[in-house]
């Protein structure tokens, strides 16, 4: 026990208290995290919901329907990296240089290709649209910033997410000043395009910044190519399994563009926003404890198996907590906020808001996946989770329009995360944890899974 305070307690709740003590870092950390994400969920919200009233569903449409596109290909750029560059940062602090340098180049290279097959793409796939052609073209060119990301992930290596929040934050503000501007100049729909690559620029420009003023160089990174296969021979099942995971969380919204149209794009983006506001939770807890289980799993698999079960009822519960209020007020909501134009989006909300609870355990799992080693079966999770949902839109999109995709995009989840997980053996223990995490006293017991 570190805390002097805590000499006072009954030895009972000190025993208690105790394996949650090499937590406590993490969960400062996860306080940074999660003080960034709800300030920029509360003023990109405020500004994404003007944005939304200005421009109007069909505009809206054009540009979520560039952004999913784009998303599409970005896998190419983040090449699955980041936690395996987490991992390894962990494992080998002596060589963060070479592997930060080496993930540096291959994410630059990365970015290069993803600009250019992203053009190629919409070209053919809409050649008649050159508004859609000029949005894709520019927010693809952001994924070439997106290589200085691996500064990010030095930072959640070390467990210190305030320096990579306050450089991203300098950015945000200045880009939400920016759009706010816009609109009220009554801006093209192409500004805001632009305004989007800036924002990753400038978040990009920060985090240089930090590194370097705590004393840190780019100068000092150095690309291996032993290194690089290395890193790519454990990351290709991610970037396959991440591309697979980008296609069923967005091909209904390329989809809907296809076969119903741009204004039916705009308004399944405001449900989409909506619903994943809530994604940064898991992702910041789980970021800030990846470090600390996987020291934990090396020293201690019982111990790391009940910390992991805390963490899946932590996440499921939360969700249920977003999940069940969204249910009843989703149409208000999203009238009240997004206006009378958006008001068929309101039912739909209240469906695809349940996603939530597929998705925080399956953030959460990622760090059983990684530590286990077990990216080619989730790839093959993944796999069949897009194409149900492939499969699942051409069926209901035509039938229920965007309340089909949002069905199909609940069904997805729920396969790709537990039913087909079941039958496979080693990953049975996970699904067992995540359905003992609706009951809440598993969060109390010593062994739980």
């Amino acid at each position: 026990m570190n805390r002097s305070w805590q000499r006072f307690l009954p030895t009972a709740i000190q025993k208690k208290l105790e394996p949650y003590q090499h937590l406590r870092k993490a969960i400062a950390n996860t306080g940074w995290l999660m003080g960034d994400q709800v300030f920029r969920l509360a003023a990109g919200l405020l500004v994404g919901v003007w944005l939304a009233r200005y421009l109007g569903p069909e505009q809206q449409g054009l540009i979520s329907y560039a952004s999913a596109f784009t998303s599409l290909f970005a896998i190419i750029a983040t090449l699955g990296l980041d936690e395996i560059v987490i991992r390894e940062i962990v494992r080998e602090p002596e060589s963060s240089d070479e592997i930060t340098g080496t993930a540096f180049f291959m994410k630059l290279a990365g970015g290069v290709i993803t600009l250019i097959v992203t053009v190629i793409a919409i070209t053919l796939t809409r050649p008649e649209n050159h508004t859609v052609l000029l949005l894709t073209s520019i927010l693809a060119t952001g994924t070439i910033f997106q290589s200085f990301n691996v500064i990010d992930c030095w930072f959640q290596s070390q467990v210190a997410a305030r320096y990579t929040v306050m450089a991203r934050n300098a950015s945000f503000v200045l880009i939400v000043l920016a759009k706010a501007l816009l609109i009220f100049l009554k801006a093209p729909l192409v500004a805001f395009a632009f305004a989007g690559v800036a924002e990753i620029a400038l978040a990009a420009g920060g985090l240089v910044l930090v590194y370097h003023r705590l004393g840190h160089r780019i100068s000092f990174w150095r690309f291996k190519w032993s290194l690089a296969k290395s890193l790519l021979k454990y990351s290709w099942p991610l970037i396959l399994a991440d591309a697979l995971i980008t296609v069923y969380m967005r091909i209904d919204q390329i989809m809907l563009g296809s076969m119903v149209g741009d204004k039916a794009v705009g308004l399944y983006s405001v449900v989409v926003r909506i619903s994943e506001a809530w994604y940064f939770i898991p992702g910041a807890i789980v970021a800030s404890v990846y470090p600390v289980l996987i020291k934990l799993r090396e020293e201690d698999r019982e111990a790391y198996l009940q910390q992991l079960q805390r963490l899946y009822t932590f996440l499921v519960w939360l969700a249920l907590a977003v999940a069940v209020p969204f249910t009843f007020i989703s149409t208000f909501l999203v009238t009240a906020l997004f206006g009378q134009q958006y008001s068929a989006a309101g039912n739909v909300l209240s469906v695809h808001i349940w996603t939530a609870v597929f998705i925080f355990y399956g953030i959460g799992k990622s760090v059983f996946i990684q530590c286990e080693n077990m990216q080619k079966f989730c790839l093959v999770c993944t796999a069949a989770g897009a194409i149900l949902n492939i499969v699942l839109n051409i069926y209901l999109i035509p039938r229920y329009d965007i309340m089909g995709a949002a069905i199909a995009t609940l069904c997805a989840q729920i396969a790709a995360s537990t039913i087909i997980p079941a039958m496979y053996k080693p990953d049975r223990i996970n699904v067992r944890m995540f359905l003992k995490s609706f009951f809440f006293v598993s969060f109390f017991r010593k062994k739980s899974w």
